[in-house]
């Protein structure tokens, strides 16, 4: 059994869905996972997890999708875990990240996991103050072009959303650190869901943050020896 995640464009509108579903199951393919990562305009960007019964049936499955009126496959890339669940993936990183005892721990944890939970070629964490990549995961770009691109998307009216700049590279504030996380991927755009998650992420890692740093500062105060 091999295991794919598909990613396609699709008239929003009844059946659709039920069309793509009869074009995988024609060959051998089950859908074992669904998710929308955007809607609007009239059409829904869906992230299909499917089963293959064997390898060498991806550019089939890709043909056969694309029989069906108005829908357009925008990648297929095979999933190591064949359990794969978006949502659940999205759990289990945020109680690693709330495990996590220190600061090390937390920014390597959230490279490793983000990088999975949205897809991404490479994962970092910058400190914004003094230029430098305090974690990495994967082919990182320079720290240069990572703090440039920050502070690009920072003078930009879209900062709220985390969407200018390239769509295959996003990012998202550690504000109580002076740090951000940012992850990108070669040619396949960041969608609105993905840029979500990652936000959530992100806001669980800085409340992390801040609760180690005041467990610390409590520890290490003269009171706690009494």
């Amino acid at each position: 059994m091999e295991t794919y995640v598909v990613r396609m464009w699709l008239p929003d509108r009844p059946g659709a869905l039920g069309q793509v579903a009869s074009r995988i199951g024609a060959v051998r393919g089950e859908i074992v996972g669904i998710d929308i990562l955007e809607r609007g305009g009239g059409r829904a960007i869906d992230e299909l997890v499917v089963d293959l019964p064997e390898a060498g049936l991806e550019d089939l499955l890709v043909q056969e999708i694309q029989q069906v009126d108005g829908v357009d496959v925008e990648e297929i890339r095979p999933v190591a875990d064949a359990l794969h669940d978006p949502r659940l993936d999205a759990l289990e990183t945020a109680a690693i990240l709330v495990g996590a005892t220190d600061r090390a721990e937390l920014l390597e944890s959230v490279v490793v996991h983000s990088r999975r939970v949205v897809g991404a070629a490479w994962s970092a964490v910058v400190d914004l103050a003094d230029g430098t990549v305090v974690a990495a995961e994967g082919a990182v770009p320079a720290a240069g072009w990572l703090v440039a691109f920050v502070e690009g998307s920072q003078s930009s009216a879209r900062v709220a959303s985390g969407e200018s700049g390239p769509a295959d590279v996003a990012w998202s504030p550690l504000p109580s650190a002076g740090l951000a996380l940012i992850v990108g991927r070669d040619g396949v755009g960041y969608r609105a869901r993905e840029r979500r998650q990652m936000a959530a992420l992100a806001r669980i890692v800085d409340t992390r943050m801040r609760e180690i740093v005041r467990f610390r500062a409590m520890s290490n105060h003269p009171s706690s020896a009494r």
